[in-house]
Protein backbone atom coordinates (compact mmCIF):
# COMPACT_ATOMS: atom_id res chain seq x y z
CA UNK A 1 0.00 0.00 0.00
CA UNK A 2 1.45 3.34 -0.98
CA UNK A 3 0.95 6.48 0.77
CA UNK A 4 1.43 10.24 0.03
CA UNK A 5 0.06 13.23 1.03
CA UNK A 6 -2.90 14.87 -0.47
CA UNK A 7 -2.31 18.78 -1.24
CA UNK A 8 -5.87 20.62 -0.78
CA UNK A 9 -8.84 21.01 1.54
CA UNK A 10 -7.69 22.67 4.62
CA UNK A 11 -3.95 21.77 4.20
CA UNK A 12 -3.60 23.93 1.45
CA UNK A 13 -4.80 26.83 3.97
CA UNK A 14 -1.77 28.58 4.95
CA UNK A 15 -1.36 30.93 8.02
CA UNK A 16 -0.42 34.34 7.02
CA UNK A 17 -0.37 37.10 9.34
CA UNK A 18 -3.26 39.43 8.59
CA UNK A 19 -2.10 42.96 7.64
CA UNK A 20 -3.87 45.08 10.28
CA UNK A 21 -4.86 48.69 9.42
CA UNK A 22 -3.47 51.46 11.34
CA UNK A 23 -5.67 51.75 14.58
CA UNK A 24 -7.56 48.43 13.71
CA UNK A 25 -7.41 45.58 16.56
CA UNK A 26 -6.35 42.36 16.85
CA UNK A 27 -9.14 39.49 16.22
CA UNK A 28 -9.23 35.85 18.19
CA UNK A 29 -8.64 34.70 14.75
CA UNK A 30 -5.50 36.46 13.95
CA UNK A 31 -4.34 35.09 17.11
CA UNK A 32 -5.15 31.54 16.44
CA UNK A 33 -3.76 31.93 13.13
CA UNK A 34 -0.56 32.46 14.47
CA UNK A 35 -0.41 29.83 16.81
CA UNK A 36 -0.83 27.64 13.81
CA UNK A 37 1.68 28.82 12.13
CA UNK A 38 4.16 28.40 15.64
CA UNK A 39 2.99 24.86 15.87
CA UNK A 40 3.46 24.23 12.35
CA UNK A 41 6.85 25.55 12.25
CA UNK A 42 7.57 22.84 15.36
CA UNK A 43 7.37 20.33 13.07
CA UNK A 44 4.36 18.69 14.72
CA UNK A 45 1.83 17.86 11.95
CA UNK A 46 4.82 15.68 10.55
CA UNK A 47 5.13 13.72 14.16
CA UNK A 48 1.45 13.66 14.53
CA UNK A 49 1.11 11.95 11.20
CA UNK A 50 4.10 9.46 12.24
CA UNK A 51 2.81 8.72 15.62
CA UNK A 52 -0.68 8.01 13.49
CA UNK A 53 0.80 5.58 10.83
CA UNK A 54 3.86 3.71 12.71
CA UNK A 55 2.74 3.94 16.61
CA UNK A 56 6.28 5.97 17.47
CA UNK A 57 4.67 9.01 20.13
CA UNK A 58 5.50 12.30 19.14
CA UNK A 59 8.45 13.12 21.07
CA UNK A 60 7.20 14.92 24.67
CA UNK A 61 8.68 18.23 24.01
CA UNK A 62 7.15 18.80 20.94
CA UNK A 63 3.91 17.75 22.17
CA UNK A 64 3.98 20.55 25.60
CA UNK A 65 5.66 22.95 23.14
CA UNK A 66 2.43 22.58 21.19
CA UNK A 67 -0.17 22.21 23.98
CA UNK A 68 1.93 25.31 25.45
CA UNK A 69 1.13 27.37 22.00
CA UNK A 70 -2.31 26.40 22.18
CA UNK A 71 -2.55 27.12 26.13
CA UNK A 72 -1.37 30.72 25.37
CA UNK A 73 -3.29 31.40 22.16
CA UNK A 74 -6.45 30.62 24.23
CA UNK A 75 -5.33 32.80 27.04
CA UNK A 76 -4.42 35.60 24.43
CA UNK A 77 -7.53 35.57 22.69
CA UNK A 78 -9.78 35.99 25.79
CA UNK A 79 -8.27 39.19 26.51
CA UNK A 80 -10.75 41.89 25.73
CA UNK A 81 -8.21 44.07 24.37
CA UNK A 82 -5.28 41.90 22.26
CA UNK A 83 -2.49 43.36 22.20
CA UNK A 84 -1.65 44.71 18.72
CA UNK A 85 2.41 43.11 19.43
CA UNK A 86 0.63 40.12 19.66
CA UNK A 87 3.20 37.98 17.47
CA UNK A 88 6.13 39.03 19.25
CA UNK A 89 8.00 36.30 21.30
CA UNK A 90 6.88 37.38 24.61
CA UNK A 91 3.85 36.28 24.57
CA UNK A 92 4.02 32.80 23.32
CA UNK A 93 6.50 29.82 25.12
CA UNK A 94 9.90 29.04 23.47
Amino acid sequence: MGLRVIEGGLAARVAKPADLADGQMPSREDVLLEAERRIRSTGYETWRNRETLTGAPVPREIRYLAMQIGYAADAIGRLADIPADFRSDFYWPA
